[in-house]
C-alpha cells in the first residue's frame, strides 16, 4: 500500500490562545508512595474545587513499613521531587507519607521538598495534622494507626513534643502497606469511635494516607461529637490553604467546613 505524502503547504495553521491552565487557582504536587492504593482518589474528592489541579509522583518504597525502611525513603524524594517539573509553578507541594515524615523528620522533609522546588510551601500528613489541631483548638488527641508499636510509638512521641497529648492510641498492627489499603471502611470508623471515646481525647486523628477515610471522617465525627481528621483529609486541607485557596466544604467534616 502507498501512502501519500503530505506537504506543509497542505496543513493549515490554526490560531490559539492560551489561559491559566486547569490549575489556574493552584496547582499542588505529591509524592505517593509506590505502594499507596488510596491517596490519590481521596485527594481528588478533597481537592474537587474549580481551578484546582493535582500533579503525582510516584516515590520508591517498601511494602514492610518498619523505621528502618522508611528512614530510607530520604533517598528516594529528591528523585521524586524532580519529577515533578518546577516549571509548572506549583502553589504548594506535599510528601504523602506519615509515618515516613515521623521517621525522616518534618524539618528534613521539608528541606529537601524546597531544594528542588524553591519558594513553594510544602507540607505532609504530620505537618498538616499538626495545623489542623491548632485550627480547631485541641491539644489532646486520640490516635489511630495501621502501624506496628514501633512506628506509632515514635508518632505519638512526636505529637507529644509538639504540645500535643496523645492519651489514647489504637492500632491495626499491620506492616504491609499492601494491606493497609484493603483495610475496610467500616474496621476503620469502628476503631475511631472507639478510640475518640475516651473523654480524655478532644479529636481523633486516623493516620497513614493507605487507610480509606472519605467516608469515614463525617459519621465518626457525628458519633462523637468532636473533631476528626486523617492523614489525606489533613493534607489535602493544609495544602489548599498552603496554596490560598480557602473555599469551604460542608460534605468532608468540620476541618473543610469552619476552617
Amino acid at each position: 500500500m502507498k501512502y501519500r505524502q503530505t506537504s506543509m503547504q497542505n496543513v493549515e495553521k490554526m490560531h490559539f490562545e492560551t489561559d491559566a491552565g486547569i490549575g489556574h487557582r493552584a496547582r499542588i504536587g505529591l509524592l505517593v508512595l509506590q505502594t499507596d492504593q488510596t491517596l490519590e482518589a481521596e485527594l481528588r474528592h478533597f481537592t474537587a474545587l474549580e481551578g484546582v489541579a493535582l500533579y503525582h509522583a510516584r516515590l520508591a518504597n517498601d511494602a514492610v513499613v518498619t523505621p528502618e525502611t522508611l528512614a530510607r525513603m530520604a533517598q528516594e524524594l529528591p528523585r521524586a521531587a524532580e519529577l515533578i517539573s518546577p516549571s509548572l509553578g506549583l502553589t504548594a507541594i506535599g510528601y504523602a507519607c506519615t509515618s515516613g515524615s515521623t521517621i525522616i523528620g518534618e524539618a528534613r522533609v521539608a528541606q529537601i521538598l524546597t531544594s528542588i522546588h524553591p519558594g513553594v510551601p510544602s507540607s505532609n500528613p504530620l505537618t498538616a495534622a499538626k495545623a489542623a489541631f491548632t485550627a480547631f483548638g485541641v491539644s489532646r488527641i486520640g490516635l489511630v494507626t495501621p502501624y506496628t508499636p514501633d512506628v506509632t510509638l515514635a508518632m505519638q512521641a512526636n505529637f507529644v513534643a509538639a504540645g500535643i497529648d496523645v492519651p489514647v492510641v489504637g492500632s491495626f498492627y499491620e506492616d504491609n502497606d499492601m494491606q493497609v489499603g484493603k483495610i475496610t471502611e467500616a474496621s476503620i470508623l469502628k476503631a475511631a469511635v472507639a478510640v475518640g471515646s475516651d473523654p480524655r481525647c478532644e479529636a481523633v486523628f486516623i493516620s497513614c494516607t493507605s487507610l480509606r477515610t472519605v467516608w469515614v471522617i463525617a459519621q465518626a465525627e457525628a458519633a462523637l461529637g468532636k473533631p476528626v481528621t486523617a492523614s489525606n483529609h489533613s493534607l489535602a486541607w493544609h495544602l489548599l490553604r498552603l496554596s490560598e485557596v480557602d473555599d469551604q466544604r460542608a460534605d468532608v467534616g468540620q476541618l473543610f467546613t469552619q476552617y
